[in-house]
């Protein structure tokens, strides 16, 4: 046994006993403690005191009167919530699809190595840089009738076009999908592009050899290896679908009425303006299931990789 060995032995028992920790040895642990309590309690913490106040009579002060489900039963009673939740499922899915869609042919086409590459990927990318609240703005005036697109091309001799989704209850939501499309597919295109390059070249190259076209190879080689990539995208996606907030504020503020609200923006009116605490708790809480119920697989999935591993 070495010298240095048998210090830290002696070190470690001294008398029978542990050593005591050294302040090198406790200094992680002092450093982690703040980040550890903030989110036990800032995360934690208020996730619980909303699920509590979910089951109780509170409206523009917490209460603690139990109620049982009656807030969730008024909850789904709610025509605005169920305007909420529709429109959820209309901007999701067609925010996902077309994201999924169009980052993955932007993936395809850089990895072709075509010039100014780097050029073509910054502009892809630079609307995830800016938030949704500067989304939401430039999306309002691009598509405001009065001095939008639509005024622009009537000015250029087209007098019968109409684009008036921004004040059209029935069309609304379509502008909502249109602004985060723009500012999410670079992202998915990123993510893409970094899964094409990490596909193994020998397999690339043994296809084509078969006789395999590009399009053949990219449809069933390549693009099923990356099913990591999609599973990672679509977590992602659904779960910017579902907190979007900002993005419906800065561009309808949920109008014309209601038309364009998303299950946040219920939320936040029923909590903070309509004094309606219960209720704005309650979907807070399915809000947050529909959240666990897209990340509780992939974790699964991803735990399960590592153990097969």
């Amino acid at each position: 046994m070495s010298t240095k060995t048998a210090n830290s032995e002696s070190q470690k028992t001294r008398a029978g006993r542990p050593a005591r920790l050294s302040l090198a040895d406790w200094m992680p642990k002092i450093v982690m403690a703040p980040t550890v309590i903030m989110t036990l309690v800032c995360i934690y913490g208020y996730m619980i005191w909303t699920a509590v106040l979910s089951f109780t009579n509170s409206r523009m002060l917490p209460s603690y009167k139990f109620v049982g489900l009656d807030q969730y039963e008024r909850l789904f009673n709610n025509d605005r919530w169920m305007v909420a939740l529709t429109n959820l499922g209309v901007f999701g899915s067609l925010f996902i699809g077309i994201c999924l869609f169009l980052g993955v042919m932007l993936a395809i086409f850089l990895d072709q190595k075509i010039r100014a590459e780097g050029a073509i990927r910054t502009i892809y990318l630079y609307p995830m840089a800016i938030s949704f609240i500067v989304t939401g703005t430039a999306w309002k005036w691009l598509l405001n009738p009065t001095n939008g697109l639509e005024k622009l091309i009537i000015d250029m001799g087209f007098e019968d076009f109409k684009f008036d989704w921004l004040i059209n209850p029935d069309m609304v939501v379509y502008c909502l999908v249109i602004a985060a499309v723009w500012q999410a597919s670079g992202f998915v295109m990123a993510l893409f592009l970094a899964g094409l390059r990490g596909v193994d070249g020998d397999l690339i190259k043994a296809a084509h050899l078969d006789g395999a076209s590009t399009f053949t190879t990219y449809r069933r080689i390549i693009l099923p290896s990356l099913k990591p990539v999609f599973f990672s995208a679509l977590v992602i996606l659904s779960h910017i679908a579902i907190k979007s907030f900002d993005l419906v504020q800065a561009l309808t503020n949920g109008g014309p009425g209601y038309a364009s609200e998303l299950p946040a923006n219920f939320m936040y009116t029923y909590t903070f303006t309509r004094s309606q605490i219960g209720m704005g708790s309650a979907s807070a809480m399915v809000m947050l299931g529909c959240v666990l119920a897209i990340l509780v697989p992939y974790l699964y999935s991803e735990l399960r990789g590592e153990r097969h591993e």
